[in-house]
C-alpha cells in the first residue's frame, strides 16, 4: 500500500496570528499555546521575532527552559538591511540569541517594494537574500525561506522573482515558501504560478534532494484556505497558516480547516489520527486563550458544524449520518447536536432526550406535550436552540424528574448612580429570599451592576446548602431586544452561560422586565450546574459499584 505523501503544518498564530486586530497574547498565553501546538502534533511553531519586541525576546528565553517534546520552534526575521554586512545586522543577532534551530527568514519578492519599499538596486536585494541566509547557515542555523509578495512579484516580473528564489536556494535555504502577502490572489492563478515555478526550478518532490516548497495565503480574497490546497496539488509540502484563521487584516489560512481537508478528504497525511482528533479542542481553547468567542459556524471545529435543525434532516441523521455529514465529526473532536426550536420535529426531541440520557418513546403523549410546550415558548421568544441546558430542564419538568432544589421567595434590586472623578459609577445591591428544604434565608450583595448583585446574593444564599456552587461562574451575558418598536417596554431575552471547572451549558430567560428575564436564566445556570454534579456523582458511585 502506498504511503500517503507527507504535509508539513506550520503555525504562525504567535507572530502572524497575533496581528489580528483586537488580538493580544501575553507572555503566558504564548507559551500555553505553543505547548499545545506541540501537543496537537505540528511539526513547525513559529514564535515570534526576537528583537522586534521585548515580549518575542522573553518567549524565546522562556521557551528554552520549557522545550517543546516534538515540533521545531522557529524563529522569524527580515533579511538584513540594504547597504550593511549580514554579520553585523542587531536583528540577526537577536535571531542567534533565541536559540532555534531552524529560522525563517523573509525577502522581497517583489521588484516593487525593492525599489519603493527598500529604495535599494534590484541586485542588492538579492545580495540581502543570498548574505543573510548564507550567515545564518555559518552559525549552524537552518532555514526556511519565505517569499514576501510572491504572486504579486512573479505577476509583475517572473525573471526577477525566480532569481530571489535561486538566490536562496544558492544560499542554501531548505525551504522555498510561496507568500499570498496581499492575499488577493485566486486558486486558479495559485495553481499556475506554483506549477510554473516547478518546472523552472525542475523541483521533484519525490527527489530528496530536491528543493521543498511552503505555501503561506491571506483571506482577504475569501480563498485561503482554497489557495493553500490548490499549492498542494502542484506539489508544494509545507503550509503555513493560524489557528481558527487568526492574523493581520482578513486572516490567514485557518489550519483548522486546512489540516482535515488535507488528510480526511485529499489523502495526504499532516497528523497521526489522535492529533487530529484533537483539532477541535484546540481550536477552542486558543480561542480561550486569545479571549476571542469562537466561531459557532466555523468548517469542522464550530459549534454548529454538526449541528442539525431541520425535523427532516433530523430523522434521516439519525437513520445513517452520511445523509447530512461530510464526515464523522468525532475524528476532528467534535460533535453531532441535534438543535431544537419552533422548526423542530418529534425527531429533534427524540434525539435531544437521548443525548441528555433521557428514555423517551415518540409514542409516549409527554412527547408531544414536549414539542408542543417548545413551540410555544419560542413563539413568546425564548430561544431554545443556544440554550440546550433550559430545554433539558424543561424537558425533565415535563416527565415529573425535575427536582425543585429551591424555592424563590423574592428579590429586589437597587441601583445607585455615584458620580465619579472621571465617569459615573454604577452600584447595585440586591436583597433576596429563598426556600432552601423548608429553610429561609434572606442575603444582601453588591455588584458592578444589577444583574451581577442578583446572581452574587443568590449564590450566597445557596452557599449553605450546595457548597458546589463556589465554583460556578458567568461567564457570558447576552442582551436582546425582540420587539425594539415597544420602546422600554420590549420583550427581552437574556442568554446566560455559566461554567465550572470542567464545563459549560447556557440558560434562558425572556420577560418585558430585564431583571426578571435575568433572573431566570441566573437560576437556571445554577440549577442546571447542580444538576451536572448531580449526575456525576451519580455516574461514579454506578461505575465504582
Amino acid at each position: 500500500m502506498e504511503t500517503a505523501r507527507k504535509i508539513w503544518l506550520y503555525d504562525t498564530t504567535l507572530r502572524d496570528g497575533a496581528q489580528r486586530e483586537g488580538l493580544s497574547l501575553s507572555l503566558e498565553d504564548k507559551v500555553k499555546i505553543a505547548h499545545q501546538l506541540d501537543k496537537m502534533g505540528i511539526p513547525f511553531i513559529e514564535g515570534g521575532w526576537p528583537g522586534a519586541n521585548p515580549r518575542d525576546v522573553q518567549f524565546f528565553w522562556k521557551m528554552q527552559e520549557e522545550p517543546l517534546q516534538q515540533a521545531e520552534l522557529v524563529a522569524f526575521c527580515s533579511t538584513r538591511r540594504p547597504g550593511q554586512i549580514a554579520a553585523e545586522d542587531q536583528l540577526l543577532q537577536a535571531i542567534l540569541a533565541a536559540g532555534t534551530r531552524w529560522v525563517t527568514i523573509f525577502g522581497k519578492s517583489w521588484d516593487l517594494h525593492v525599489t519603493e519599499g527598500l529604495k535599494t538596486r534590484l541586485e542588492e536585494n538579492l545580495a540581502m537574500i543570498q548574505d543573510t541566509i548564507e550567515y545564518l547557515r555559518s552559525q549552524g542555523r537552518r532555514v526556511i525561506y519565505d517569499a514576501e509578495h510572491w504572486f504579486d512579484g512573479y505577476k509583475h516580473n517572473p525573471q526577477y522573482a525566480i532569481l530571489t528564489l535561486k538566490a536562496a536556494l544558492k544560499a542554501g535555504a531548505e525551504w522555498l515558501v510561496f507568500c499570498d502577502t496581499n492575499g488577493g490572489t485566486l486558486p486558479h492563478e495559485i495553481a499556475q504560478i506554483v506549477g510554473e515555478v516547478v518546472n523552472a526550478l525542475k523541483i521533484n518532490p519525490q527527489d530528496a534532494n530536491s528543493p521543498k516548497l511552503g505555501i503561506h495565503t491571506h483571506n482577504d480574497a475569501g480563498t485561503a484556505v482554497a489557495n493553500a490546497l490548490a499549492a498542494v496539488r502542484e506539489g508544494v509540502e509545507m503550509v503555513q497558516g493560524t489557528i481558527n484563521g487568526y492574523g493581520e487584516r482578513c486572516g490567514n489560512a485557518n489550519l483548522c480547516t486546512v489540516a482535515p481537508n488535507l488528510q480526511l478528504k485529499m489523502g495526504y497525511h499532516c497528523l497521526e489520527n489522535e492529533q487530529l482528533s484533537q483539532l477541535t479542542n484546540t481550536s477552542r481553547l486558543i480561542s480561550e486563550i486569545a479571549n476571542l468567542a469562537p466561531d459557532d459556524h466555523a468548517p469542522f471545529v464550530g459549534r454548529s458544524a454538526f449541528a442539525h435543525k431541520g425535523g427532516i434532516h433530523v430523522s434521516a441523521v439519525a437513520k445513517n449520518p452520511l445523509t447530512y455529514e461530510h464526515i464523522t465529526p468525532e475524528t476532528i473532536g467534535n460533535q453531532r447536536r441535534i438543535v431544537v426550536s419552533d422548526q423542530s420535529g418529534l425527531s429533534n426531541i427524540l434525539a435531544k432526550a437521548k443525548n441528555f440520557g433521557i428514555d423517551l418513546n415518540k409514542d409516549d403523549p409527554t412527547c408531544r406535550q414536549i414539542l408542543e410546550r417548545l413551540k410555544d415558548l419560542e413563539h413568546e421568544g425564548y430561544q431554545f436552540e443556544a440554550a440546550e441546558a433550559s430545554f433539558e430542564l424543561l424537558m425533565r419538568e415535563a416527565l415529573g424528574q425535575r427536582e425543585e432544589l429551591f424555592q424563590l421567595k423574592g428579590f429586589q434590586v437597587h441601583c445607585d448612580m455615584l458620580q465619579g472623578i472621571e465617569m459615573p459609577y454604577s452600584n447595585a445591591l440586591a436583597t433576596i429570599k429563598v426556600t432552601v428544604n423548608g429553610q429561609d434565608m434572606l442575603e444582601v450583595a453588591e455588584g458592578n451592576g444589577p444583574v451581577s448583585a442578583l446572581d452574587k446574593a443568590l449564590r450566597k444564599a445557596l452557599m449553605n446548602f450546595y457548597p458546589e456552587i463556589a465554583d460556578f461562574h458567568l461567564a457570558d451575558y447576552k442582551v436582546r431586544i425582540l420587539d425594539s418598536g415597544a420602546g422600554t417596554s420590549a420583550k427581552t431575552r437574556v442568554l446566560v452561560e455559566s461554567r465550572n471547572s470542567k464545563e459549560r451549558w447556557t440558560t434562558v430567560g425572556v420577560s418585558s422586565n430585564i431583571l426578571e428575564a435575568s433572573y431566570q436564566a441566573v437560576v437556571e445556570g445554577i440549577e442546571y450546574g447542580l444538576l451536572l454534579l448531580k449526575s456525576s456523582v451519580k455516574t461514579a458511585v454506578t461505575v465504582s459499584s
